[in-house]
């Protein structure tokens, strides 16, 4: 097969005004919620939650960001550095940010059920941290910010009901490449931008390791085949990759679909939550 025509010029984009209007989207959608005083998000180390924690921190200032750092057995020191480094240079204030080690908690889920597979624990570890991040934001009257990346939602590289169980999604219409982006627009450390991505679920995991394939490509593939809606052939004509490599990405996007909706309701009455409950925006 011939090298891969990618990344494509279409991912490229104008980095500042992405910037600010994620920013006074994030600035709005938080004040939309009356009460609410700011937002909670867990800082990996990873380009997802640095660029997050520059976004949150540009629209409700270093005060109103809680970032919680919540490492594993797995996680490398080198995260645990970026991720306190990313805090300093934010200024965000050291009562609003929280180390918690889940291994412990992790353990005991993993003790008790006899877990022994890995994506099972891996999972397990996911959702922990989500259920620490929506208890800080009750503590703090905050809301939980996600980190999650488009690229990573499209093709179901999350765990249902953990990394994707937040309030809201800044990242969630940027493909990887395009968050690299904003990250040199930012000025995020270049170790943090060269790193290669991996949820750290468990030992040497990465991302493009585990899907077999480089973000530049998976990224070119996503934005033909389903952002403009290039039939298969096309798209692999295209980017100059076999027809399968094409195929086996669409796959990811199918079997993943039931990650991206709300739980099946069974209609039984006139108006069912689901496919006709509709309400005002303001409700919240």
């Amino acid at each position: 097969m011939p090298d891969a025509k990618v990344p494509i010029k279409e991912l490229e984009i104008d980095p500042g005004p992405v910037v600010e209007y994620l920013t006074r989207r994030l600035r709005q959608y938080v004040a939309e919620f009356a009460g609410k005083k700011g937002g909670v998000l867990g800082l990996s180390g990873g380009i997802d939650s640095t660029v997050t924690a520059y976004i949150a921190v540009r629209a409700l200032g270093p005060e109103n960001v809680t970032c919680m750092i919540m490492p594993s057995a797995v996680t490398p020191k080198e995260d645990l550095e970026d991720a306190f480094e990313v805090v300093d240079r934010l200024g965000i204030p050291e009562r609003n940010v929280k180390l918690i080690d889940v291994e412990p908690i992790v353990g005991s889920i993993v003790t008790a059920l006899g877990v022994r597979d890995r994506v099972v624990k891996g999972n397990v570890t996911a959702r922990v941290r989500m259920v620490l991040l929506h208890a800080e934001a009750a503590v703090r009257n905050a809301l939980v910010i996600g980190t999650s990346d488009k690229s990573e939602l499209t093709i179901g590289y999350f765990t249902k009901y953990g990394d994707a169980g937040v309030d809201v999604m800044p990242l969630a219409d940027l493909y990887k490449t395009q968050v690299r982006q904003l990250a040199r627009y930012l000025g995020v450390p270049e170790r943090v931008i060269a790193k290669p991505p991996s949820p750290r679920l468990w030992e040497d995991q990465t991302a493009e390791g585990e899907l077999g394939i480089s973000y530049d490509l998976l990224d070119s593939i996503l934005y033909l085949r389903f952002d403009r809606w290039m039939d298969v052939d096309r798209v692999a004509e295209q980017l100059g990759i076999d027809r399968e490599t094409v195929m086996r990405v669409e796959r990811m996007v199918r079997s993943s679909q039931h990650k991206r909706t709300l739980p099946e309701v069974f209609r039984v009455s006139m108006r069912s939550h689901g496919s006709d409950w509709r309400y005002p925006r303001e409700w919240r």
